[in-house]
């Protein structure tokens, strides 16, 4: 007998998740370290043939080039204080070292377009989330979730509380510094589309960053926005960011959608990062549906 299992609108995935689930009690909160590992493997029911193909239409080996360029926004985050220079490189030298392609993104002018990779992708989370988090935008502001009373303030989230990279508090730079200005056509434009782009470790939008990994893309949305980047390859540029920061996630999703006739190159970016697919829920849902791995160390809780 064949199971069909109910399939749950967009509204009632909101309407589910509409309080956050990555609220750090205030008093405990814990340090977030960085650290993204290679997607583990392929679901079980991926042949083998079609495994190599798979993972490389999702994680590309070389990376995918993003439509914009870093600048000075590293320096800038580090002068105003967003990253402490010191305390970015002790973690990263605790991990084997602090590579020069990383050391550039804090200290130069770069003008190259940015590649995610596997390799890159945690340290890329790390310096999004900073901009993130201490960029002045009216999502942040008093009518934004993060600022919601009910909350008891936003300092008490994993995207501030965990941020220990800065110096003094994440709070002290939290909405604080002018870093990418948006025109009101371009803010118009990053709050419709962070209402509709989720995370699977999370319940809410890019529009309600309470972790690192939905501050850090309200950050690469804000960037995109801010260089010319349209909707659709917004869209576009978000779902292989999330892969590459959920890959086990996206790979289960990229089988499910080809066992459904649809190769992941001819998906909408759209859909796959609406609440159906890429919410906690609807990552579920469509995982249930699939032969799961083994559990791996692929990435994708917030402690990144």
């Amino acid at each position: 007998m064949e199971t069909h299992t109910k399939k749950r609108t967009p509204e009632e995935f909101v309407k589910e998740y509409s309080t956050p689930l990555s609220i750090v009690a205030a008093g405990a909160l814990i340090a977030l370290t960085i650290y993204v590992d290679p997607p583990s493997r392929l679901p079980d029911s991926v042949g083998a043939d079609d495994r190599t193909d798979l993972q490389e239409s999702v994680l590309p080996t070389d990376g995918v080039t993003l439509p914009v360029t870093w600048g000075d926004l590293g320096a800038k985050l580090v002068e105003v204080g967003a990253i402490d220079r010191v305390k970015l490189e002790a973690l990263y030298e605790s991990r084997g070292g602090f590579p020069k392609e990383y050391q550039k993104l804090i200290e130069n002018n770069q003008n190259d377009k940015i590649v995610i990779t596997n390799w890159n992708s945690g340290y890329l989370l790390n310096l999004l989330w900073a901009l993130g988090l201490a960029n002045k935008n009216p999502i942040l502001e008093d009518k934004g979730e993060m600022m919601n009373p009910a909350y008891k303030g936003a300092g008490n989230f994993a995207s501030t509380g965990g941020w220990t990279l800065a110096k003094g508090s994440a709070m002290d730079h939290y909405n604080m510094h002018s870093l990418v200005t948006l025109t009101a056509e371009q803010q118009a434009l990053v709050d419709r589309v962070s209402r509709g782009i989720y995370r699977p470790c999370c319940g809410n939008s890019t529009h309600f960053p309470d972790c690192n990994h939905g501050m850090a893309m309200l950050g690469l949305l804000e960037l995109m926005a801010s260089q010319g980047v349209g909707e659709q390859d917004i869209y576009k540029t978000a779902l292989a960011v999330n892969s590459y920061w959920f890959p086990d996630t996206y790979l289960t999703i990229a089988t499910y959608m080809q066992q459904k006739g649809t190769a992941w190159k001819d998906v909408s970016p759209q859909e796959m990062l609406s609440a159906p697919y890429s919410s906690s829920s609807g990552y579920r849902d469509i995982s249930s549906q699939v032969t799961q791995p083994q559990q791996g160390q692929g990435g994708g809780g917030c402690s990144a």
